[in-house]
């Protein structure tokens, strides 16, 4: 059987622990749908349409993985689109407390053949978040090295700076 996966987060902005998930991710299965969540509620850094566009790009080398976006349950993606796994990253305990909680309810949700997984972020990256990424990169620090070049381009013409 072929192994459909699934990635997701909002990556605003996609960062080198997301990556680094990712490439790791793309060595086991088959196949590797990054799943961007759209919560309109949620002010984002960059649209949704940046986002896909950075990410297609950062990971243009990886011929398994495609970018795609949703709303709504997860659960309902995975459902109707046939994934058989879901890959979370975790990067230290405290995110295993909450992932734990969501990997059960999910488990509920799943039809009977999606089993979530869980891979430990290298430990290089295992302080960085998004939102930090964010914080740091308003107030001129560098985040060179914690997020992938091409997306710090991208922050830094946001930002104005070259």
């Amino acid at each position: 059987m072929r192994t459909k996966a699934l990635y997701t987060g909002s990556f605003d902005p996609l960062t080198n622990g997301h990556f680094n998930i990712i490439e790791r991710a793309a060595k086991l299965y088959d196949e590797l749908t990054i799943g961007i969540i759209v919560n309109p509620s949620k002010r984002s850094m960059f649209s949704l349409e940046e986002r896909v566009d950075m990410i297609r790009e950062t990971v243009r080398g990886l011929d398994n993985v495609k970018v795609d976006c949703f709303s709504g349950l997860l659960a309902d993606y995975v459902n109707e689109n046939g994934f058989n796994v879901v890959v979370r990253g975790l990067r230290a305990a405290m995110d295993f407390e909450y992932e734990i909680q969501m990997a059960h309810m999910n488990a509920r949700l799943f039809n009977e053949t999606v089993e979530t997984v869980f891979l430990m972020t290298d430990p290089k990256y295992s302080f960085i978040s998004s939102s930090m990424m964010k914080e740091v990169h308003s107030l001129g620090g560098s985040i060179e090295g914690l997020v992938p070049d091409e997306i710090l381009k991208r922050m830094n013409r946001s930002a104005g700076n070259k």
